[in-house]
């Protein structure tokens, strides 16, 4: 009869930063700033690698995916977390919360992937450069993209087809600013050992093994560079992958901080500690988006030289 008697979730309430109301304004205008640099930074990385004919390789390539997918990533987000800043009441939908997490899941598991697929075009590229132009050709680098979409997606269909078929009967209240899986989950009233496991599970596939994968591969790039006679030639080889490790140090760098750091114990402290949480995690999805085509910007001179180019384009062209 409890259960009987017990309401169905039909929407969530997100608590953002409810308890601390004078934040708000702040932080809106700080994330509608980074928003709008990684539309502007990655929109014009998009721009570049299809205008520009010399950029029209494997590498830029999948950079092109990596800021269409920087886009997608927190474009899944971010106007919810601003809409929540201006709006007294944040709730959102059952299926809203659904569609949220799904695109979440989805670009989160496909830029691990294609993190681990750029490791493998620079390997082939420093360590066999002269089968590079068979083994990198467009009938492999298409579909090795592809790959990757298909991969993050196939992991976001499991993760939220599980999650949607649990029963939510009791508290709606997420302790966060957007549909964070394990906030939801710690809702639903019906054991979760299996959505655990199926994370846990997803977790291997798309964390460890893309790690291990780039771990490897430049483990052999390094040793290779090593052996290059001249040191303008090192620096030259080194300068052709610098921009992805950069990349690849902050995006599991960061993933480690978050989920890696230690947990107060002070029960005093757990409210500032809550919120410290939230805002890490709400950072982290920005950081990398934002810092990406800043990285392969200054990093990468082919780049620096196409975006003149378009720029000096553009200007003639007025």
């Amino acid at each position: 009869m409890e259960v009987a008697n017990q309401t169905t979730v039909t929407e969530f309430v997100l608590l953002g930063l409810s308890a601390h109301p004078n934040l708000e304004k702040t932080f809106f205008v700080l994330i509608l700033s980074m928003y709008l640099v990684i539309l502007l930074g990655n929109g014009v990385l998009i721009l570049v690698t299809i205008l520009d004919t010399h950029l029209h390789t494997p590498m830029y390539f999948f950079l092109g995916n990596l800021a269409f997918l920087d886009i997608c990533y927190t474009t899944s987000s971010v106007p919810l977390v601003l809409d929540g800043f201006l709006t007294p009441r944040k709730t959102i939908s059952f299926s809203g919360c659904a569609v949220q997490m799904s695109l979440s899941f989805a670009m989160g598991a496909t830029e691990c992937v294609l993190l681990g697929m750029m490791a493998f075009d620079r390997y082939v590229a420093i360590c066999n450069p002269l089968r590079y132009p068979v083994v990198m050709s467009k009938a492999a680098y298409v579909p090795m993209a592809v790959s990757s979409w298909v991969a993050g997606g196939a992991n976001s269909l499991v993760q939220i087809s599980l999650a949607v078929q649990l029963p939510f009967c009791g508290d709606n209240v997420i302790n966060h600013f957007i549909c964070e899986i394990l906030a939801v989950l710690k809702l639903a009233c019906a054991d979760i050992s299996i959505n655990v496991i199926s994370m846990g599970v997803a977790n291997v596939i798309f964390l460890g093994v893309p790690v291990m994968f780039i771990f490897v591969s430049y483990i052999f790039i390094l040793i290779t560079i090593l052996r290059i006679p001249s040191a303008e030639g090192r620096k030259k080889a080194f300068s052709t992958c610098s921009a992805h490790l950069t990349v690849v140090i902050i995006f599991y760098g960061t993933i480690l901080f978050m989920y890696g750091k230690p947990k107060s114990k002070d029960p005093l402290g757990a409210d500032k500690q809550d919120l410290a949480d939230k805002l890490i995690s709400l950072f982290y999805g920005l950081l990398t988006p934002m810092l990406n085509p800043i990285i392969y910007s200054l990093r990468n001179k082919d780049v620096k030289t196409a975006v003149r180019n378009l720029a000096s384009h553009r200007c003639l062209t007025q």
